[in-house]
């Protein structure tokens, strides 16, 4: 079982405190490229060196900008690597999917629905608003921007969920030693780490609803597939689309996208469809397609230790 696999009686909660430093240091030292590279600019044009976010996002390229900061995502992966391989002593597969290996067919599955629903909502209210958008498709610009947002977004989205769907949702299992604090928890800090984002100042934190509602999905995704998969394909595709389709000066990512959304943003439809009517539609098909039984054990049930999983070098100690 996914939550439980490396709730042994050597992982101990001080392991994860310590490993949520590590990978919280080494995120934090992959964010330096992008504050030494706005830096630079600034002092070339001799604008001082107040640096907020707004001054982050629009000093450079919004091409170099967007490399910049899915660059410090890398630096997230490697601290999960860290924390998870030598810190706890346990494979990083284990904080991915209780399966042998990685089930690519359910990464794509999850990828190409989403993608495909995201594009056609996208082109249905452009056609049926148009006065919304403007088209800044520039062939130069938009295919670096396609090469850095293939290469480096489905990086920021994995970082993610290795740390919330694996790495935080196992910790937090180890805690309380059931399902549905975990799924509470992990979704909850998800959503409240995008009140930052320039879409909650612009429309309120009522966006939050969407952020959080996001997270329980693709918790309830994760216990329920015993696996990361599902997750890893739906989250790599709404930002890859997001950041390929449509941006606005108000939206977390401002990008060489292919349209512009110039309308003055408000909550309403578009935090509700999504999480009362879309996410259930989908976490249906996910459930029908790969025959998921047992909900409320999945969900909500008692986690034990597992005394049949040793740390990796008890392994190699013994091969």
């Amino acid at each position: 079982m996914f939550v439980e696999q490396n709730i042994t009686p050597q992982n101990k909660l001080w392991k994860y405190l310590v490993g949520c430093i590590i990978i919280l240091v080494v995120w934090t030292i992959g964010q330096l490229p992008l504050l030494f590279a706005v830096m630079a600019q600034l002092m070339a044009d001799g604008s001082g060196l107040a640096i907020d976010e707004t001054t982050l996002m629009s000093t450079l390229d919004s091409n170099l900008t967007l490399f910049l900061l899915m660059l410090s995502t890398v630096f997230a992966v490697g601290g999960v690597y860290i924390a998870v391989r030598l810190l706890h002593g346990q494979p990083f597969l284990s904080i991915l999917t209780s399966r042998k290996k990685l089930d690519w067919n359910r990464i794509f599955f999850a990828f190409f629905i989403w993608a495909g629903l995201s594009v056609v909502s996208a082109l249905a209210d452009y056609f049926m608003n148009p006065e919304h958008f403007v088209v800044q498709f520039r062939l130069v610009p938009f295919v670096i921007l396609f090469v850095i947002a293939v290469l480096m977004v489905p990086i920021q989205t994995s970082s993610e969920e290795f740390i919330f769907r694996g790495y935080l949702m196992q910790g937090f299992g180890m805690l309380a030693r059931n399902r549905w604090i975990p799924l509470v928890l992990t979704s909850v800090i998800f959503g409240l780490l995008h009140i930052a984002n320039p879409e909650v100042d612009k429309m309120g934190k009522i966006v939050l609803i969407y952020y959080i509602g996001t997270g329980f999905f693709l918790g309830i995704v994760t216990l329920m597939d015993e696996g990361t998969e599902l997750s890893l394909g739906f989250h790599a595709a709404n930002n890859l689309i997001g950041a390929l389709l449509v941006t606005a000066d108000w939206s977390a990512f401002q990008t060489n996208a292919i349209f512009k959304d110039i309308s003055e943003p408000s909550a309403g439809l578009d935090i509700i469809v999504p999480v009362v009517i879309v996410f259930p539609i989908l976490l249906f098909i996910f459930s029908r397609k790969y025959h998921w039984t047992g909900w409320k054990e999945k969900l909500t049930g008692k986690i034990h230790v597992n005394h049949n999983i040793q740390p990796i070098e008890t392994i190699e100690n013994h091969e």
